[in-house]
């Protein structure tokens, strides 16, 4: 830990937010935390995390200040309102957005936040509840080089994969990748499953056997397996993942580029969506397929 900086304020205590912040304290990290429900921060409170009633009160207090938080606008709320982030925080501050938002909106975050000196970096992550409890995730970043440098401590205390990826919003753009790669990966793992079954097959056997070949992926060993054994607990909500294939959408058409497997997986868990499954993880995909209601 550097020695200039030991205060971090932690903003988004949900699946992800919580272990990740528990791994800063168990970094040597003082951490203040904010949520807007305050019982979803209890257990860190609990294990010594202070408690702030506000973000402005988070921003004047902290040297890093990180936020993983659910929706672009629930970014702009906490970064460029009247009483957000960039209005209260000190000079010299770090700012990481680790959600997953806009492009746009980290470069308009970054913008103002260089004009106030303070340093903002986006670094969305990938990994899921499993990554975040184990400080396993891949953390993809964009910003000034030299504000990446100096939090990579910080980086390595949540992360395994930490890089660099150009500019300001270019951890977005790179995260947009990410999703576009999973959300046909995971209508694969889904079919496979199906089709498994109805084989006469039995389906763990199935993914224990192709898993360390060509079809391999996360995907499948960890998601695969909560789908065979039911377990629809989110390591990353469906709400959310309809979020960021949206924005993946609105990005590439702007670019000019067609992304039809995205749009199929977005028009499923739109689907999914619709009959109130917003709040269950991703892996509940498999409930149209054998619920034949594709």
């Amino acid at each position: 830990m550097q020695d200039s900086i030991n205060k971090i304020g932690f903003v988004g205590t949900g699946v992800m937010g919580t272990s990740m912040a528990l791994n800063l304290m168990k970094g040597g990290y003082t951490l203040a935390v904010y949520n807007r429900t305050k019982s979803k921060a209890q257990s860190l409170i609990e294990k010594g995390a202070i408690w702030m009633e506000t973000v402005a009160e988070l921003a004047k207090w902290a040297d890093v200040i990180i936020t993983i938080v659910g929706y672009p606008k629930d970014v702009e709320e906490v970064y460029l309102g009247d009483n957000g982030i960039i209005n209260n925080a000190r000079k010299g501050s770090f700012l990481i957005d680790m959600t997953t938002s806009k492009p746009s909106l980290a470069r308009k975050i970054y913008n103002e936040a260089k004009a106030r000196g303070l340093y903002a970096l986006d670094a969305p992550v990938s990994g899921g509840d499993v990554g975040a409890r184990d400080a396993t995730l891949t953390i993809m970043v964009g910003g000034d080089k030299e504000a990446f440098d100096m939090m990579v401590p910080v980086f390595s205390l949540m992360g395994s994969t930490v890089t660099h990826m150009g500019e300001a919003g270019f951890g977005q753009h790179t995260k947009m990748s990410n999703q576009i790669a999973i959300a046909a990966t995971i209508m694969g793992v889904c079919e496979a499953i199906t089709y498994a079954k109805n084989a006469g097959l039995d389906p763990e056997k199935v993914i224990n056997c192709i898993s360390p070949g060509a079809a391999g992926s996360r995907q499948l060993t960890l998601y695969g397996m909560r789908m065979l054994k039911g377990d629809f607990a989110p390591g990353f909500y469906i709400k959310h993942f309809i979020k960021d294939m949206a924005i993946a959408i609105e990005e590439s058409e702007a670019m000019g580029i067609k992304t039809p497997a995205l749009k199929l997986a977005k028009s499923l868990y739109d689907k999914r969506a619709k009959e109130g499954c917003g709040d269950l993880g991703t892996q509940a995909l498999i409930k149209l397929y054998t619920e034949n209601n594709i």
